[in-house]
């Protein structure tokens, strides 16, 4: 059974109500045979990396940069997966008070790095989430879920 693994840093309800809708979203009934599992980015591993067919990562933009929880996923599994997470799909959300540019560049950049296959546009959250934002961390879910729905 596909595994989609999402790495998120949810510190405020803003960012947790964005995590739950990706969830929503990859959860979703008409998406069939795909085992979902969200881990707080400091406790997700290089085995829970390996483990997965896709990953969604969800971070606030602080200081114009990703969260330090999420920096430090990264630098967990960098070159421990190397390789074997090569062409990965996956999705981004960054949550921000006023910009969330840098948080989305150094993000990309690490997975590209890391040789991994964007499976849909970053989305990109500013203030107090609405309707919109609610709506794009849903199809954002259920899309990375639907594209190895039948890996």
């Amino acid at each position: 059974m596909p595994r989609l693994l999402i790495v998120h840093h949810t510190p405020s309800p803003a960012t947790a109500e964005l995590l739950a809708e990706v969830r929503r979203g990859a959860s979703d009934p008409e998406i069939t045979g795909v085992e979902v599992s969200a881990r707080a980015a400091l406790a997700a591993t290089a085995s829970d990396l390996l483990a997965c067919d896709a990953v969604l990562l969800g971070t606030p933009a602080n200081i114009g940069y990703m969260s330090g929880a999420l920096k430090h996923f990264f630098d967990q599994v960098f070159y421990v997966c190397g390789d074997d997470t090569a062409n990965l799909p996956y999705g981004l959300w960054v949550h921000g008070g006023s910009d969330t540019a840098g948080a989305v560049r150094a993000v990309t950049a690490i997975a590209d790095g890391m040789g991994w296959a964007a499976a849909a546009a970053p989305v990109t959250i500013t203030g107090a989430p609405d309707a919109t934002a609610r709506q794009a961390c849903w199809e954002l879910g259920a899309t990375v879920a639907a594209g190895i729905m039948d890996s």
